[in-house]
């Protein structure tokens, strides 16, 4: 195969004349790799906004509460030097060491967890042809101006043009579309017109695509950022809105300080009451000789406003932003175990404020790929994958038809028995045979016709056995030339009425399963007018099956109280029935739970705000609809979530309040998520969300816990001047209790385990204040 791709580029005679500076089939010879890297730049994505270990801390000082324990911290240090009283010092110094530090610590080395997710991508090699041989190298080694050679299975290092060969490309990481793009190249000049990211031009090829099926060779004409791939990666770094944890926490701290302020004062007023009225029993005589003796009332005082500002600090929980810093890092080793990579420690609080889900379909709330769900034979009789495999006779016609009729092979993926290459049909078609592979006769293929998205069928003829022509496709191109069909016993049967196998054909149309149909033939078919006389094996189910536990994991979300709207690319009666198995929506569907990207597109923003209550579904989805749909949800005040795999996805995942990013896609659906779904599991998103409700439910109880304790502290040292007693706890008391329960005693919350019922509750508002009522 790699002498054939060498053929292809060698062989090539009508080089196409584009005007660009790299031309030659020969490849590019080392000084030129390295005057196009000089000029065009490394295939590299720099991550622009990469803060070092030292700049994270340092940006964890910015945080509401961590700037009131500052403030607190320099008072100290500036009005009780004199006493030597160090406790309150080293325990606030001590809280915000701890608390920025592990914050710090936790969201640097989940960074180092995605950075090696981006290492691991980076290892990819590819093939190019230089002046002096074909090379394996590193995608990143590529420069513009290289000859890569492609091949099945393979992904596009960077953009560029098909020179030579044809390629069937699958760019759903890109544009969403799960449909695979025909790619050759363009007789003449390359078309001049096509924008830089027209996905439809049909020599263009784009980094982060699949190529599916078919050979050839590209041309590389932009690397790194220059990229489509690059570009979104960079568009991605832009900063987002605050977060809720955040807005929440600076409420709290303005109530905070006005609490302290106002306790301050009155405990100011309450001890210059004690010193100069109760001290001197209420006598006018000694009150004026207390105010003669300035130096006595000048100790009075500054004992009174270091007790105010005891009392201030006292007012302020210094515990409170390491409790939740230590609260969030045990929790995220505890998700990593439920397949939940956090990128960001907000984002596990922030996924348990969601009020609306947006989630894409494919690998989320179903599998991911496609599956053999049945099938039905020429007779109309209709068999589950299990009990066609009983059907011994028929079914080695049907191992014959599919596995020398196709792109895809059996081959070893790290060890173990794995299917390789193809598109995904037939990877499914294969897959489903893989374990009676070694049943088959064996035979040669004697000469193959790949599927053709004109033809809509693949052929193939092999030297040996009853069935040496074979042909599969669309059952609505190959039925109607069928005139006979294989029985149970592998007889051929004349086919008398087909009304039953197209009543079957639209029922499955309406339940989102593809059919396909596997014949053989009296000769090679190579063109669609050579279809005649063709003999039916039988239709192939195939399906993106739902997860079996997606059902359940929505109906615990939806219980939850948060909105779950499914967005796909596919059809509108595609996604209403795949809505309807995920239970998304019920076997009624309402006007205004289903729209498709058209529809959207014709509203304004208004009309989708008004109708985004009942949203369930969004069809024929395009990137823009998720962004656009982000935005007016955010501006009615709502906490959202997005679910993404694809660069396409990056935008609406970075600008979403918690954007959850799918372990199997692109790195730059990662970079743009907080939160990383190992197993692209919808369950694993619902884990989240009782995760994040658990922290919150923590976080509240300290803040009842420490808040008390406080304000009892500060109570008392109003009250007691009032009553005649002048110290009734003292600074050091005061200190000693602050220090053990504002760190020690909040410690205890981190361990709070996640429980069902807070998934019954409904979610919180962006602007719900931390202090609830039932906490005051």
């Amino acid at each position: 195969m790699m002498n054939k791709l060498r053929n292809i580029v060698d062989n090539r005679r009508d080089t196409v004349n584009d005007r660009r500076e790299y031309t030659s089939d020969l490849g590019l010879t080392q000084q030129e790799v390295e005057q196009s890297r000089n000029r065009h730049g490394s295939n590299e994505l720099i991550r622009h906004h990469s803060n070092s270990f030292f700049k994270k801390l340092l940006e964890s000082f910015g945080d509401p509460i961590i700037k009131i324990l500052l403030v607190a911290l320099a008072i100290n240090i500036l009005l009780m030097i004199r006493n030597i009283n160090w406790f309150e010092i080293v325990g606030i110094g001590v809280a915000i060491l701890l608390a920025t530090f592990v914050s710090t610590l936790s969201e640097y080395g989940s960074e180092s967890a995605f950075e090696k997710l981006q290492e691991d991508a980076a290892r990819i090699n590819c093939r190019v042809r230089r002046a002096d041989g074909v090379y394996e190298i590193p995608v990143t080694d590529v420069v513009v101006g290289d000859l890569v050679l492609l091949q099945p299975g393979e992904r596009l290092p960077a953009d560029g043009v098909i020179i030579s060969g044809s390629l069937s490309v699958d760019q759903s990481a890109l544009n969403g579309e799960s449909k695979e793009a025909q790619k050759h190249p363009l007789d003449g000049m390359i078309d001049q017109h096509s924008a830089p990211g027209d996905f439809l031009a049909r020599d263009k090829l784009f980094r982060g695509s699949v190529i599916a099926s078919g050979e050839g060779v590209m041309r590389i004409e932009s690397v790194g950022e220059k990229t489509f791939y690059g570009k979104l990666a960079i568009e991605i770094q832009e900063e987002t809105i605050e977060s809720p944890l955040k807005l929440k926490l600076r409420n709290l701290a303005t109530t905070i300080c006005n609490i302290g302020y106002i306790a301050a004062g009155i405990v100011i007023i309450a001890n210059l009451f004690y010193d100069i009225v109760w001290a001197n029993h209420f006598n006018s005589v000694l009150i004026s000789q207390y105010f003669s003796d300035k130096a006595l009332f000048f100790k009075d005082l500054f004992r009174t406003v270091t007790l105010a500002i005891t009392v201030l600090v006292m007012a302020v929980p210094e515990g409170l932003p390491m409790m939740i810093t230590v609260v969030l890092s045990s929790n995220m080793n505890r998700m990593l175990k439920d397949n939940v990579l956090v990128r960001k420690l907000v984002g596990i609080e922030t996924s348990g404020s969601l009020n609306i889900l947006f989630t894409d379909k494919t690998g989320t709330l179903t599998k991911g790929k496609l599956s053999v769900t049945g099938f039905i034979d020429g007779s109309g009789n209709e068999y589950k994958p299990d009990e066609l495999r009983k059907q011994k006779d028929l079914y080695d016609i049907f191992l014959t038809g599919c596995y020398y009729n196709s792109g895809s092979q059996i081959g070893k993926q790290s060890g173990r028995s794995s299917v390789i290459g193809g598109n995904a049909t037939d990877r499914a078609l294969m897959e489903f045979i893989k374990t009676d592979a070694r049943n088959i006769p064996h035979s040669n293929i004697v000469r193959s016709i790949p599927f053709d998205s004109n033809n809509k069928f693949s052929s193939a003829q092999i030297d040996g056995g009853k069935h040496r022509f074979l042909i599969k496709g669309a059952p609505e191109k190959l039925l109607p030339h069928c005139k006979f069909a294989y029985d149970k016993k592998g007889n051929k049967t004349p086919i008398f009425n087909t009304y039953r196998l197209t009543s079957y054909m639209n029922k499955m149309a309406k339940q989102s399963i593809r059919l396909l149909a596997i014949c053989t033939s009296n000769s090679l078919i190579t063109r669609d007018n050579e279809l005649s006389n063709l003999t039916l094996i039988g239709l192939v189910c195939i399906k993106d099956d739902i997860r079996s536990e997606a059902r359940q994991a929505v109906r615990d979300v939806t219980n939850a109280g948060i909105q779950v709207v499914m967005i796909t690319g596919d059809n509108k009666e595609t996604a209403v029935a795949i809505a309807k198995e995920a239970g998304l929506i019920d076997d009624h569907e309402r006007d205004g739970e289903v729209y498709t990207s058209a529809e959207l597109n014709a509203m304004s923003d208004d009309e989708v705000r008004k109708c985004l209550k009942n949203l369930r579904v969004v069809a024929r989805a395009l990137p823009s609809d998720k962004s656009r749909l982000v935005n007016i949800a955010q501006k009615m005040g709502l906490v959202v979530g997005m679910t993404g795999d694809g660069i396409n996805d990056a935008p609406a995942l970075k600008k979403a309040d918690v954007g959850f990013a799918m372990g199997s896609g692109t790195e730059v659906a990662k970079e743009a998520g907080d939160i990383v779904i190992l197993d692209n599991n919808f369950t694993s998103i619902g884990n989240a969300i009782l995760y994040g409700r658990t922290i919150f439910k923590s976080i509240r109880k300290f803040i009842i816990l420490q808040l008390t304790i406080n304000l009892s502290a500060v109570a008392i040292s109003i009250i007691g001047p009032f009553i005649g007693i002048e110290e009734p706890v003292t600074i050091i008391q005061m200190l000693w209790i602050n220090i053990v329960m504002d760190t020690l005693a909040g410690l205890a919350f981190a361990g709070e385990p996640p429980l069902a019922e807070y998934m019954r509750e409904k979610p919180k508002r962006r602007d719900e204040t931390i202090i609830n009522r039932y906490m005051y």
